[in-house]
């Protein structure tokens, strides 16, 4: 029954049966008795509280809507609410369940353009960065030594500082271009490109060690790219925003999926907001239909774990 009609005839049902009191053999004298007040009393109580537990029955799975609708994040995929009620209320909850079904097919879609268009753009700037800056340092550079051999003591030494200092930059560069485009991931595989990873963050203050089982099963080149994405932002952010001195970065079988986790002794996520590094994680892990979570580790610090399907179980 529609849920007009429902509201409708429970408050007919009430209005009739109070007019049937009105109309009935209890009368009201004046002044009011006592014990006509209180059948008066009783009557009104018990009209008001059935009609509140009606009223509560019938629009509770609103209420559950309502909650669903002010906590619901794309981002963080869960359950539809169950359709309950009748009529245009189980409508009414059919009708959220669908839009979050288009909503959650076109963000992915809208997604995976945006990431295919970063991937390409970064490896646009990577290669420019290798062939037209590099290129143009490491002629300099061969200027720099040639000169240094003509010049006198005095200016030599100047030279020399000015010649180490564009090698740091020039090592710079392509340490930027390596991060932007994971040259090791397309030639080496993920593992390598992993340990590669862990090699680079690791430095006088910060120490990574990476531990990858080595019966891995195959995985698809977009979730490959994913994994060693998120490895990359979480050591990004160990390194740059949680203070830590030491991160362990984890790859390994779980049951028909792959699991990878960086976990830091760092100071934690505690009241902090997700940046967009982490909103980028969850974008990509809704990509390949992952899993990501991120919370606190079982000793401090952070741990970002990353559960992502292997192709049996997505087909």
């Amino acid at each position: 029954m529609p849920l007009f009609w429902r509201i409708f005839l429970l408050n007919g049902v009430v209005l009739v049966a109070a007019t049937a009191l009105l109309l009935g053999p209890v009368t009201v004298s004046t002044p009011v008795l006592l014990t006509e007040a209180a059948v008066l009393t009783v009557g009104l109580a018990a009209m008001l509280i059935a009609n509140a537990l009606l009223l509560r029955v019938g629009l509770a799975p609103l209420q559950r809507l309502a909650r669903a609708m002010t906590t619901t994040d794309l981002l963080r995929p869960e359950a539809r609410p169950a359709v309950g009620g009748h009529g245009e209320i189980a409508e009414l909850i059919t009708t959220f369940n669908t839009m979050l079904d288009r909503l959650e097919a076109e963000r992915a879609t809208s997604a995976a353009r945006a990431l295919t268009a970063q991937e390409a753009e970064r490896q646009r700037i990577a290669q420019e960065l290798h062939d037209e800056i590099g290129q143009t340092l490491t002629a300099v550079l061969l200027d720099l030594k040639r000169v240094a051999g003509q010049a006198p003591d005095p200016v030599r030494e100047q030279l020399y500082q000015v010649q180490e200092t564009t090698r740091a930059s020039l090592d710079e560069i392509r340490r930027i271009a390596r991060r932007l485009r994971p040259g090791v991931l397309e030639e080496l595989g993920l593992t390598s490109a992993l340990k590669s990873l862990a090699t680079e963050f690791t430095g006088a203050s910060l120490s990574v060690r990476p531990r990858i089982a080595p019966d891995l099963p195959p995985l698809g080149e977009n979730a490959e790219l994913v994994l060693y994405r998120v490895a990359q932002e979480s050591l990004t952010n160990a390194a740059r925003h949680a203070d830590a001195t030491r991160v362990g970065l984890t790859l390994e079988r779980a049951p028909d999926a792959v699991e990878l986790r960086v976990r830091d002794n760092g100071r934690g996520t505690a009241g902090a907001t997700e940046g967009a590094g982490i909103r980028g994680m969850r974008e990509r892990a809704l990509l390949i239909g992952a899993d990501l979570a991120l919370g606190p580790a079982p000793d401090g610090g952070t741990e970002v774990r990353l559960t992502v399907p292997t192709p049996h179980r997505s087909e």
